[in-house]
């Protein structure tokens, strides 16, 4: 990576005067506009800062999102389109709610559009007519779940989809999604850029499973383990409730447990937490098998946390599939999880309860609690400013307490995953008290 990685893009030179007053103050001591240069780093220890000083290196940094003084659009005759696509997540209704909030009271546009049911939306073929977005239309929907606008999975045509934002004469496309969504948005500004239009493209990060890349937090994430702390909870009764009960829960999580390692902090009663990040083996003497015994035989009772990619490889990998979007469908490791257990303990003669609960489809089309459903706002609010400025192809983060803003080629370059040799997951290790392998010996 290099500091050109980092630089985000711009349509043009910003030349109408923004009407905003971030503060009232003319000594430099207040919020005030955000400046192009205004940058925060992304690491920040002080063994780098020196490392970069000895190399005479620029330090990769981030462009800090907020008000800028002059706008590339000119909100009079600025129409803008907004798109939710991927899977549900909690939150989603209140950046609707947020951006257009943003876009009516603060900066005056009165032209927004929303886009049915993600990408596919744009295509004519689908016959999804798009609707009128005003502060009265989305005025409760923050109390809901899901997406007032629908949501799709999968590849559309891009040129369709420009040809349509040509015709409804689009300045700004805010596209609500994870790591496809955001794919999806990128290839949507590279088809802008060939037709040198002058639309600009803004990525707002949903992803349920915090996984995307340069950013600390994608909204809904509290939410879902929240919702899943409550759940894990009343999976302990029932455990607890029997001799040798075992109770599994399943959360999301298809390439990063960082939902079941933050839910299992979040309640100190897990006694295994399972991630697509760690390898670990059913049998040996310090498989998951016998480790299970082991509790059992010592407390007689345990409660395991499994994130949905975990354990992957147990499976035939030629008989997965994918879904609409490219992901593979995960085979379901609960399940897989439980007939192992019955299978070993059945054989000999190991008395046993067992409890499977899958809250996934319950937690994801959740509404937003009050932590999220502030970040939300915040974060539409700063994709708001930044798409205002003329930015583009840009999604809009959090990094070191400061939104921020980044190419979006680089946020989905790969997927931030828990690294088993750091702080997080030791902090489960000593919190669940597991094994820190459970690889056969």
């Amino acid at each position: 990576m290099t500091h050109d990685d980092f630089k985000v893009k711009v349509l043009g030179r910003a030349e109408v005067k923004s009407k905003l007053t971030p503060s009232s103050l003319s000594d430099g001591t207040a919020f005030g506009f955000i400046e192009n240069d205004d940058r925060v780093l992304i690491n920040t220890t002080l063994s780098n800062y020196k490392q970069d000083v000895e190399t005479s290196k620029t330090p990769i940094s981030f462009e800090i999102a907020g008000p800028h003084e002059y706008l590339y659009f000119n909100p009079s005759n600025t129409k803008v389109a907004i798109v939710t696509c991927g899977g549900l997540c909690p939150g989603v209704n209140n950046v609707i709610q947020s951006v257009v909030n943003q876009l009516y009271y603060r900066y005056k546009v009165k032209q927004i559009v929303g886009i049915r049911y993600g990408y596919e939306g744009f295509i004519a073929k689908y016959n999804h007519q798009e609707v009128e977005l005003t502060p009265q239309s989305v005025d409760k929907i923050h109390f809901f779940g899901g997406t007032v606008l629908g949501t799709s999975r999968g590849d559309q045509d891009i040129v369709q989809i420009v040809d349509r934002l040509s015709k409804l004469n689009i300045n700004i496309l805010f596209c609500i999604g994870g790591d496809g969504t955001l794919r999806g948005a990128h290839a949507i500004h590279q088809e802008i850029h060939r037709r040198n239009l002058n639309i600009s493209v803004a990525g707002i990060p949903k992803t349920i499973d915090n996984d995307i890349n340069f950013i600390d937090k994608s909204f809904g994430f509290e939410t879902a383990f929240t919702i899943a702390n409550d759940i894990i909870r009343y999976a302990h009764n029932e455990a607890i409730g029997a001799y040798n009960g075992i109770a599994i829960v399943k959360l999301m999580g298809r390439n990063s447990g960082f939902i079941a390692a933050h839910a299992a902090l979040s309640v100190h009663e897990v006694n295994l937490v399972l991630i697509p990040e760690m390898a670990f083996d059913m049998d040996g003497s310090n498989g998951f098998l016998n480790v299970l015994q082991r509790r059992l035989e010592n407390r007689h009772h345990a409660l395991i946390v499994v994130a949905e990619g975990a354990g992957q490889h147990f499976f035939d990998s030629a008989t997965l599939e994918k879904d609409a979007s490219g992901n593979i469908k995960n085979k379901d490791i609960g399940l897989f999880l439980k007939e192992k257990i019955t299978e070993e303990f059945e054989a000999k003669g190991f008395p046993f309860v067992l409890k499977y609960i899958d809250p996934s489809y319950i937690i994801r089309s959740a509404p937003a609690n009050a932590n999220d459903s502030k970040f939300c706002g915040l974060l539409a609010q700063n994709a708001v400013h930044a798409a205002m400025a003329g930015k583009t192809d840009f999604v809009v983060g959090h990094w070191n307490s400061n939104f921020t803003l980044l190419p979006i080629p680089i946020s989905v370059s790969k997927r931030k995953e828990i690294d088993v040799e750091g702080e997080l997951w030791w902090n489960v290790i000593e919190t669940t008290g597991q094994p820190a392998s459970m690889k056969k010996q």
